[in-house]
């Protein structure tokens, strides 16, 4: 039985939505800027301008059309005139989902699978792939990025400026402080990080992140000709990531909240509704909007410790249960054949490289090892997906399972090896996903000890787990008893996967990195000549095994001592 044969695949559902209109939308938190004379100019065509938006652990119930208690009304609008993707998937954590989307490839294929890129590693997306802004570059777009980055800097080789974006204005950590752009590494080990393409941007703080980097989206849509140049805008917040902080007029409205980190965030994500809402007001102030395709993702699943929800589904940021990789996503655009509905078609992070490719008139096949599919017709005109499963990660190097052995897995998986795959119907997990509880809404005014334990499933004697995603999206009811040939197939589709992955690359942390030997700040310690001899990668065994069978643990597994741990992010 092959897998894809396991079930039917999801059809769409259509939901009507009312009608749009930003003619009476003015803008806020802006700075004036000076309106050159596009309009008048005739049209010229070209592909669509691209407008990508990503929030960082913003949670699956974070937003008002999931009937959020968080005040969202224009990304609702936005999605209400487009397409939502319900069956949208993302990666845990911060690192492998941008690397997905950059590169097109799971990070099995980059050997990003394991933790995140810390600011001391040497350590960044390979240099043999490819980016989607160099394709989108090749096709004559111009292509710009603000936000935060999050994928390695130790050479300047690692910018985004040498990735395929023609200007940068953002952070390259993976967390930093809203105002005044301070980020640490623990204790003691802080620098200032925000840069101006390949230059620290000393004097540029003060200002709140989200308003500063919308502020930035402005003045390029301000200082470019749409009907000159296809325009690519990569706008990646850091919101809504802790340090919980927002400015007080955002907080106001959920005074109410008894939670006072529900309360914050809450805030932080209005604040983020009100940048897209300006955003969007430029795009048309500006005459892009009527060629362009705006798109909605988060990073990651949401954080109840800070204030995140991902309520009804279970897990949180950092886990592979649908808390932690099912995102939030929309597409909206003058250009899309069929709004106004709600899309059920399989959609990954990495579908999104040769879906962009594809709407710029690029070649996407000219990138060979992808993994996404271009997804336009499923989107934009209801076409079936091209995808059929999802293998959302085989990380070798986190703590295996104690229960996990080859046994469990029929001799075909060691299933103490953390892995998750979706084929079709079927969602199958192996080892360990991460704490399994469903955590409601944050409605009381603390957090009695007791209160967590609501609904906390752990089963340390687990380690396979199998769930029909299609029926049961909550993952309530573990069927991995009850379907042995179901679970067979899929552990045999890790073992397909793994003999394809690459070594993982996550080198030990690199003493130079220290931003005191910077100047105080964060950036590029290692010149682009000397040699990377990758100290800390850890290379699979390469012994003759059985059809199905891995190498035994001890030569599968190295254990790596590391703060970061997917259940404590």
């Amino acid at each position: 039985m092959a897998v894809s044969a396991l079930t039917g695949f999801s059809v769409v559902s259509l939901l009507s939505l009312g009608y749009l209109s930003w003619d009476l939308m003015s803008p806020n938190q802006v700075e004036n800027e000076s309106v050159p004379n596009f309009r008048d100019r005739s049209p010229v065509p070209h592909p669509p301008h691209i407008i990508f938006i990503m929030t960082d652990d913003q949670g699956f119930n974070d937003i008002g059309y999931h009937g959020s208690d968080i005040q969202t009304p224009t990304l609702d609008k936005l999605a209400a005139d487009g397409v939502k993707l319900e069956n949208y998937y993302i990666q845990p954590i911060c690192t492998p989902s941008r690397s997905q989307l950059i590169t097109g490839r799971y990070q099995i294929h980059t050997g990003l699978q394991h933790s995140i890129i810390r600011p001391r590693q040497p350590n960044c997306l390979p240099f043999d792939q490819v980016t989607l802004p160099q394709r989108l570059q090749e096709a004559g777009y111009s292509t710009h990025m603000v936000g935060k980055w999050h994928l390695g800097f130790y050479k300047k080789e690692c910018l985004p400026t040498r990735r395929g974006f023609d200007s940068y204005f953002g952070s390259l950590t993976g967390s930093v402080d809203y105002y005044t752009y301070k980020s640490c590494d623990g204790p003691g080990m802080c620098g200032f990080d925000l840069h101006e393409g390949e230059t620290v941007a000393w004097g540029q703080g003060g200002k709140y992140s989200t308003h500063l980097y919308t502020q930035r989206v402005r003045k390029i849509l301000a200082a470019h000709d749409p009907q000159a140049q296809p325009l690519f805008i990569y706008l990646s917040f850091q919101a809504v990531h802790t340090p919980l902080q927002s400015p007080r007029e955002y907080i106001y409205p959920y005074r109410g909240l008894g939670n006072v980190a529900r309360r914050k965030y809450a805030a932080m994500v209005s604040a983020v509704d009100e940048a897209v809402r300006n955003v969007t007001y430029a795009l048309r102030k500006y005459g892009y909007y009527q060629n362009s395709v705006i798109i909605f993702s988060t990073d990651n699943g949401g954080q109840p410790f800070s204030g995140g929800s991902n309520w009804p589904l279970r897990g949180r940021k950092g886990t592979y249960w649908e808390g932690g990789v099912r995102g939030l996503g929309f597409v909206h655009s003058p250009l899309l054949r069929r709004k106004r509905r709600v899309s059920k078609a399989l959609v990954h992070i990495t579908d999104w490289y040769p879906t962009l490719v594809g709407l710029a008139g690029g070649n996407a096949s000219q990138t060979e090892g992808l993994d996404g599919y271009d997804m336009w017709g499923a989107i934009s005109e209801e076409k079936e997906s091209p995808r059929l499963e999802i293998l959302h990660n085989i990380d070798p190097l986190y703590n295996p399972a104690r229960s996990g052995s080859l046994q469990s897995g029929y001799g075909i998986w060691n299933t103490a090896i953390q892995a998750s795959i979706r084929a079709g119907d079927w969602k199958l997990l192996t080892g360990d996903p991460g704490y399994g509880d469903w955590t409601p809404p944050q409605m009381l005014p603390g957090f009695p000890g007791g209160w967590w334990n609501l609904e906390r499933h752990l089963e340390p004697q687990k380690s396979v787990w199998l769930f029909n995603i299609s029926g049961d999206p909550y993952e309530r009811y573990d069927l991995a008893e009850q379907r042995p040939d179901v679970v067979k197939e899929l552990l045999a589709r890790l073992v397909f996967y793994n003999r394809t992955s690459v070594p993982v690359r996550y080198p030990s942390e690199d003493p130079r990195g220290d931003p005191d030997l910077n100047e105080g700040a964060w950036g590029p310690w290692v010149g682009d000549e000397e040699e990377d001899h990758w100290n800390g990668v850890y290379h699979k065994k390469t012994k003759d095994r059985k059809k199905y069978k891995l190498s035994k643990t001890k030569s599968f597994f190295r254990r790596l001592n590391t703060r970061i741990m997917s259940n404590r992010i």
